[in-house]
């Protein structure tokens, strides 16, 4: 309904009060809902304690808000009790002392559990920016589930502040909603960003080799989420789609790396239901068309999040067990933060069009005295995300990938990304579960690892290159079987079953003094079909030159990608002080030989027995010579 009356102006003055007469309006026993983040109206909340002595057996619900809770004092228990749809720092304790409860729930099932009148709202405590010349104001920095207390409640209170700054979207509410308006004049709460470690870093540089150009971005707040906004400076037509953000992300879009051009949900608009930051963040969402503010059940609906393609979630946890559990809302048996938002990107980010589901988390806890990466998740822990839900897991040291892994690759491939001190302690307690072999050894331990990199083909499009992981070589089956000769495909995966007198080693136990290997993968790409390319050489110990094989998936030949892997071979053989590549090719192996010579390098060759004998040496600078003999 668009209301066009001009004496909105005369209901506006009538319903100003005071903060202490407006909560006179409340009633004994009615459920107080009281809103988000750093919309959280503070001066209805003090007068709620210090004017609402006629109050009691009242029921305070919210999400986290910024700011005091006083409404959670001790004494106050027979006037208030506090459910926390997400525990705060403000309620946190009053939680674990009994004196507040906590409700697990989905952030997208929030407000139909108000509309449903499942969770009552009685009494809406709000703050709204101004109204404009029609009579109409915002909800401002948050809509999330206020939205729908805002439309449920039987009573709305609403602090009007100019600090507020107006959004667009579904944000907007009208003077003749509200029943009760008071003035005020306070600048909205902030958070600062938080200093950057290393290893918040590190998880960033991982977090972002999984992100390609083009791709829609769900973030919370906090170190990671930072790090990872930190390492994507070189990524294009990046946008978002969220349950809230931070200041990170307007440098990203003053710099035109996030306009949403490639979006193919709301193109070009921030989609999100809060902000929370500093005062540039308020200012620079005000009245800016570009951000979209939209209730929780929108945003966080796994099958709207599903309508994002190259749709990345990015969460955080609190453990993981070696099954892939992840715990995020209870910390050493106790409630300390809630579910949010986490299972809702997780399952729509599974299902978008190469989408990426991401869990990321430090690797210890307490000073590196605990690892994060457990067994088994505490007694008490609240497991938030099942292990089914579950793709990828991040920490500094790497990326483990379990969607279609089995126990035994999962466990694997998080003691890879665990922190070292802690690995051997996890292989001993997944052998003891019957996790993994009882030979199973440890992921080769102080190994130079190949980060990730992007690289640009020649055609425009992009892969990128890393380390192979110990865990993957059984993925690249379906890569190297493409290779018709059957002693190529062992010369590439390596031994199976017991050792054989000069076979070749096995990918995942290559160090880099025995030699190494790196796989290109399909920024679009998911599970084994990501992989697009291999390489690896092998070194002999006598001449300690590198043995070199290459091999491209059918459908990336002819897109430079071959020449790109062997140079990047030849750079990590001479960064460890090799004496040089080699190859041995049959003659016929044309494709093979133009490969080589297209690469750059001086590989000098000869004809002998029908086979090609090439090498380079790194200690000699010679144009690319073919003899024969």
């Amino acid at each position: 309904m668009i209301h066009q009356d001009p004496t909105w102006k005369e209901r506006y003055a009538d319903r100003l009060e005071t903060a202490a007469q407006a909560i006179r309006n409340i009633e004994p026993g009615r459920r107080i809902f009281i809103g988000s983040g750093a919309s959280v109206p503070s001066s209805l909340v003090d007068a709620l304690v210090t004017d609402g002595q006629h109050l009691h057996d009242n029921p305070v619900v919210h999400l986290l808000t910024l700011g005091p809770a006083p409404y959670v004092a001790e004494g106050l228990e027979s006037r208030f009790r506090h459910t926390a749809f997400f525990i705060g720092p403000n309620t946190r304790d009053a939680v674990q002392e009994g004196r507040a409860d906590f409700m697990p729930v989905f952030l997208s099932e929030i407000p139909r559990l108000i509309a449903s009148r499942r969770v009552r709202v009685d009494v809406a405590l709000i703050q709204l920016s101004p109204p404009d010349r029609h009579g109409y104001m915002s909800m401002g920095v948050s809509v999330d589930c206020v939205r729908s207390a805002f439309e449920y409640a039987d009573l709305v209170i609403a602090e009007i502040n100019p600090h507020m700054p107006r959004t667009l979207g579904d944000s907007v509410v009208h003077i003749d909603r509200i029943h009760h308006l008071v003035a005020v004049d306070r600048p909205l709460p902030e958070l600062d960003a938080v200093e950057l470690d290393q290893v918040a870093l590190g998880i960033g540089r991982n977090v972002a080799s999984l992100i390609p150009d083009g791709a829609t971005l769900q973030l919370g707040i906090g170190k990671i989420p930072d790090a990872v906004l930190a390492s994507i400076d070189d990524r294009h037509d990046l946008g978002v789609h969220t349950e809230m953000f931070s200041d990170g992300v307007v440098r990203l879009v003053e710099a035109g790396i996030i306009n949403g051009r490639r979006k193919t949900l709301l193109p070009g608009k921030l989609v999100t239901s809060f902000v929370m930051g500093t005062q540039k963040l308020y200012d620079w969402v005000h009245d800016n068309p570009s951000v979209e503010m939209r209730p929780s059940q929108f945003t966080n609906d796994p099958v709207v999040i599903a309508r994002n393609e190259r749709m990345i979630a990015i969460n955080s946890a609190l453990n993981v067990d070696l099954t892939g559990q992840v715990a995020a809302d209870t910390l050493m048996g106790r409630f300390f933060s809630g579910i949010g938002g986490q299972v809702d990107f997780i399952r729509g980010a599974a299902r978008a069009h190469n989408g990426k589901p991401i869990i990321a988390l430090p690797s210890t806890a307490k000073g590196g005295t605990l690892s994060r990466i457990r067994p088994v998740l505490e007694e008490g822990a609240g497991m938030v995300t099942s292990r089914g839900d579950v793709h990828y897991v991040v920490t500094e040291y790497g990326v483990a990938h379990l969607w279609g892994r089995s126990i035994r690759e999962r466990a694997m491939a998080l003691i890879e990304v665990a922190h070292p001190d802690f690995r051997a302690e996890l292989l001993a307690a997944a052998k003891g579960r019957r996790y993994v072999f009882a030979d199973q050894d440890l992921p080769t331990a102080g190994r130079q690892r190949e980060q990730p990199r992007a690289l640009a083909l020649e055609d425009g499009s992009r892969v990128w290159l890393r380390a192979i992981r110990p865990h993957e070589a059984e993925s690249l089956r379906s890569l190297v079987e493409q290779l018709r000769d059957p002693t190529l495909r062992l010369a590439f995966l390596g031994r199976n079953g017991e050792p054989d007198e000069g076979a070749p080693t096995p990918l995942a136990e290559l160090d880099g003094s025995q030699g190494d290997a790196i796989v290109a993968l399909d920024e679009d790409g998911e599970g084994p079909d990501a992989f697009v390319g291999l390489a690896r050489y092998d070194v002999d110990p006598a001449t300690r030159m590198a043995d070199i094989l290459v091999m491209v998936h059918q459908n990336w030949r002819g897109r430079q990608l071959g020449k790109m892997l062997v140079r990047r071979l030849y750079d990590l053989a001479k960064a460890r002080g090799l004496s040089g590549l080699r190859a041995s090719l049959s003659a016929g192996n044309k494709p093979m030989l133009a490969l080589l010579y297209d690469s750059g390098l001086p590989f000098t060759g000869k004809l002998r027995g029908g086979a090609w004998r090439l090498k380079v040496r790194f200690d000699k600078r010679r144009d690319v010579t073919t003899t024969g003999e």
